[in-house]
């Protein structure tokens, strides 16, 4: 059941890649883009704070690379999350929202380079901030970048919106015999090897008493309906 109030006033978004291309063909389907800012608009007139981290499975992956060296795999990476963010920001100014994009990795010419605390100040002025780049290292993944961005700016909640609903006991597309978990801890995800998230941002999230909500993004409204309270997807607490 939603409350009236939300029940997270600042919030870090992990948007996936797979997620805002929305089975489209091609990279981008901005027509989804748009309906996502409209509901970020929506909890903002509520009073939450937004920062976005997004992937970039949609158009690379460092594990994609082959036999390329996985620094540069990782690189491409890097550069294909920036595309993606420069795409939300321009699709969330043309829908009225205030945005900046910050990039782990400084190209100035596109971006801000990510400052803690121009981050902060931003998101005191009710602006989006779209954290571009991952952490500008290889070998860890957006999902990292995620709850260390959330900690650097003091997030309620990280809020993991996938193509998947919910964390499951399995790969709910392979295993038809896979279980929906509503809630579980850090130690259980890490003791049972679960494919939620990857073990650097879950023993991070551990170690740092981060919450995450695990949700699924087939319906945008489920943002909305989460920050609002909504008993969907899995909870991840520290304990």
């Amino acid at each position: 059941m939603e409350n009236q109030t939300p029940i997270y006033k600042r919030v870090l978004l992990k948007l996936s890649g797979e997620a805002i291309s929305n089975g489209k063909d091609g990279i981008l389907n901005f027509d989804y883009i748009e309906k996502i800012a409209s509901i970020l608009k929506k909890c903002m007139d509520e009073g939450v704070q937004f920062g976005i981290i997004v992937g970039a499975g949609n158009i690379w992956r460092g594990r994609s690379g082959g036999k390329m060296d996985r620094v540069k795999a990782d690189h491409m990476g890097m550069m294909a999350t920036c595309i993606n963010a420069i795409a939300l920001q321009e699709a969330f100014i043309r829908c009225g929202i205030d945005t900046e994009v910050m990039t782990a990795v400084e190209m100035r010419a596109f971006a801000k380079p990510f400052v803690r605390d121009d981050a902060i100040e931003a998101l005191s002025k009710n602006k989006v901030v779209i954290f571009g780049g991952g952490l500008g290292i290889p070998f860890v993944s957006t999902d990292t970048a995620a709850v260390v961005r959330a900690a650097e700016i003091g997030a309620d909640v990280v809020l993991m919106a996938k193509n998947i609903d919910a964390i499951y006991t399995a790969d709910p597309r392979k295993d038809k015999t896979a279980e929906k978990i509503s809630e579980i801890t850090y130690k259980e995800i890490l003791a049972r090897g679960l494919q939620a998230m990857d073990s650097t941002a879950t023993s991070f999230a551990m170690d740092n008493s981060i919450s995450i909500h695990v949700f699924g993004l087939d319906d945008c409204e489920n943002i909305y309906k989460v920050i609002m309270g909504a008993e969907m997807g899995t909870i991840v607490k520290g304990e």
